[in-house]
Formats: structure tokens, sequence, C-alpha cells
């Protein structure tokens, strides 16, 4: 009698394990359906189902069924494909490493929230910032007015803030710094020579973008017998009608070894003559401006050869204002602004983040992602160092999804399904059977 009670607790659990079988095999094809479904997402990430058997124990030496269950898990660190654009801030990480972003509706809240993803296509909305399709913000580090990045917290997203480059953006930058090379005849300064005063211009732009002038005068000293190997340089800034800003002495040495060369620069006004860097420093009217002579002794500097004056080059940095034209991202995550009078400027840094785990993030809508307990702490990485790969433009990652493995494994849940309904139908015939022995 005890062996027959055992008999319908021990179908009965194979009824329990073949719905628990049913339950597993559906959660299976919810999983591959949604793989399916976004075998054309960029960036989205399979989720793998994976099954587990459920032992218990028996008693009185019959086997009772302990079933089967399923977990799931997203993949967040198998890559996909990169493809090309056209689009300069379509983006993707080549390696390791997830890009900063945070919905658009948060812009106005000032909120610090960062959600994580490994590829977007960000283009310029109405007010600059660089958004998603699905509203994803672009997030990154402000550069000083130098193009240096300022250093911040890693472990954070305090100082990260929405990348925003407006189309309509002005921008200039004054001149602070001018490199002067040139040639003076050494027949100017012989005995019997005219005296003539060769001129020369600087041009640089003032702190509001406008052309402005250092007017140079270069007078060489005629001695009464021999050379006298000696010019006086006189500066005249146009910003301030016209003022001497600098006037110094210049003296070329005539020695065999390194003849036509500065031997010596005398302060009349001005800045004081650098030795280590050749260089004057004068105060025009916007501020400070660095002046390079060259080195003495340096035949790369300014000479005194020959019969023929010949302004060699002349460079300087700054910029007169010019509207932003495109904008594109390095692989080290810098964001540099291009503008129509040909100068470029770096803006802003994308960091990539890394977490210990990326397979356990918190999934979300739009292929992003949330630090959790089981992913581990985040830590904001320069592209390309440490763990992290590299930032690619004009590019985007395609889904992790394999359609032929997604639609064999389809089949292979539709058998397992149809089996175990079949166990559960003939586990019903078998019960009714036990019924019908009373009959």
């Amino acid at each position: 009698m005890t062996q027959q009670k055992g008999v319908p607790m021990t179908i009965s659990s194979s009824l329990n394990a073949g719905v628990a079988a049913l339950k597993a095999n559906a959660n299976r094809l919810s999983t591959i359906s949604d793989n399916i479904a976004n075998s054309g997402t960029y960036g989205y990430k399979r989720v793998n189902t994976d099954f587990h058997s459920m032992v218990t124990t028996g008693q009185g030496g019959s086997y009772s069924a302990g079933g089967v269950r399923t977990t799931s898990q997203r993949l967040v660190d198998q890559r996909g494909s990169l493809v090309t654009t056209n689009n300069s801030t379509d983006l993707a990480v080549r390696g390791r490493g997830l890009l900063p972003v945070r919905p658009s509706s948060q812009l106005a809240s000032g909120s610090n929230e960062m959600l994580l993803t490994t590829t977007g296509s960000f283009r310029p909305n109405e007010e600059g910032y660089l958004v998603t399709q699905s509203g994803l913000v672009l997030l990154g580090w402000r550069a000083n007015s130098d193009g240096s990045i300022p250093t911040v917290a890693r472990d954070t997203p305090a100082a990260l803030e929405p990348v925003q480059l407006s189309v309509n953006q002005l921008a200039g930058s004054p001149t602070t710094k001018a490199k002067l090379r040139m040639n003076l005849p050494a027949t100017a300064t012989q005995a019997g020579a005219s005296g003539d005063t060769q001129p020369l211009s600087i041009e640089y732009f003032d702190n509001l973008g406008k052309t402005e002038t250092i007017d140079i005068e270069l007078k060489p000293s005629v001695p009464t017998d021999g050379s006298s190997n000696e010019w006086t340089m006189i500066l005249r800034d146009s910003a301030s009608d016209g003022d001497i800003v600098g006037e110094y002495t210049l003296t070329f040495t005539d020695s065999r070894t390194a003849g036509g060369t500065l031997e010596k620069v005398a302060k009349v006004t001005g800045g004081d003559y650098d030795k280590d860097t050749g260089s004057v420093v004068v105060d025009v009217k916007g501020g400070p401006m660095e002046i390079d002579l060259g080195l003495i002794g340096d035949n790369e500097g300014i000479t005194q050869l020959s019969d023929t004056f010949a302004p060699v080059s002349i460079t300087r940095d700054g910029s007169a204002v010019g509207t932003l034209s495109s904008i594109q991202v390095d692989e080290n995550g810098y964001v540099y602004a291009f503008y129509d009078t040909g100068i470029s400027r770096r803006m802003f840094q994308i960091p990539l983040a890394d977490v210990p785990n990326p397979n356990g993030l918190t999934a979300l809508d739009s292929q992003t992602y949330a630090p959790s307990r089981e992913s581990g702490n985040f830590f904001l990485w320069n592209a390309g160092e440490g763990p992290t790969g590299e930032l690619v433009s004009f590019a985007r990652e395609e889904s992790t999804t394999d359609v032929s493995t997604e639609l064999t494994s389809l089949i292979q849940t539709q058998r397992a399904y149809s089996s175990t309904a079949t166990v559960i139908k003939t586990v019903d015939e078998m019960l009714q059977e036990t019924t019908n022995i009373k009959r």
C-alpha cells in the first residue's frame, strides 16, 4: 500500500516538473524573441537564458522530479561589429568601456544622474546639446579656455555636464605670441650706407577679435668707419595710436663660426630679452604679447647676412572671430570645434566608464545601463587608457544578435516545449487511469 501511495505522488511531481519546464521554455522563448526583434538595433546586447535543474529528495526509495528553473543574463561585455556612418558625432567604443549619457528630460532639473551606453548617434538639438533620437544627452568634462581638461574626481559623475556646441557659436582668440624670422642686410651697417629704415608689420588679433598691427622700424647704425653690425628695432602698437611698446638694440656677430647671428639684444624700453627663450614681452593695448626673436648664436633666429632684407616668416597665435562649421571627436574622447577661419578649439573630453562586472549592470530602455551592486562601482577613464578601448567617431555598434543562432535555439525551444506538453498529457492520462482503478 505504501508503494501504491507513492505512485500518484511521483506522478504529481512529474506534472509539476512538466509545468516548470513549460515555464522555463516560455522564458527562453521570450529572450529569443527579444534578441531576434532587436537584431537590427544598434548597441543591443543579446540576452542568454540558462537552465538549472532542481533536485528534491524522494521517500521510500521513490524518485521525485524536482523540475527546472531558468536565469537570464544580458551579455553587456559582448561587442558587436562597428559600421561606418557619415556623421562625425556617431560614436562607438572599440573595446571595453561605456559612454556616459543622461536623459534630456533632466536637463532643466540639473540632475547628476548618469546612465551608460556603448554607442549612440548624437546630433545637436535646437539648444546645441548633442542628443540621440531617443533623448540621451552625451556627457563630458568641459575644457578650460586654453583647451586643457581640469582635474576632476573619476569615481563620481558630479563634474560631468551635457556636451553643448551651438552651430551658431562665434569664437575668436587674442594673439599672445608671435614669432619673427628675417634677415637684415649686413651691408646696411657699413660705413657709407644710406641708413634707410626697413619697415615691417606683425598683424595680431585683439581681445575682441579685431585686427591690429605691431609696426616695426628697423634702423641700421651706420658708423664712420668699418661695420657696426647693429640695428635699432622700434615696435609701435596700432591699437595704442602708434605708441612705442618696445625698443631694442640688436647686435650681430661677425665671428667665423657664428657670423650673422645675434650676439646681444639690449633693451631700451619694453620687456627684457630672455636668453633662455629668445623672446621679449611687450605690452600692447589688450595685454602682454611675447615676441620670439631667436636665441643668441642661433642661425634660425633673426640674422644679418649679405645685402638683402628678407622677412622669412612671421607667425602668431590667435584668430579672428569665426562661425562653428563642424564638430569632431578623436580616439581619446576630445571634442573639437572647427571654425570657418581655419582654427580648431578643444571643447570637451568624453570619458569612458568601466565597471568590474559589465554583465551585472541594470538594463534600461534605449540600450542604456545603470551601475548596480552586481556590476560594482564605476570609474571614468580617459579613452584608450587603462582597461578601456578607443572612442570611434563616424561609427555605430551593431546588435550582438546572431539571427541564425537564435533561430536554431528557437527550434530547440519549440521541440522542448512540445515534448514537455507531451509529458503533461501523459501524466494526465496516467492519473486518469489511477482514477479508473476505483471504479
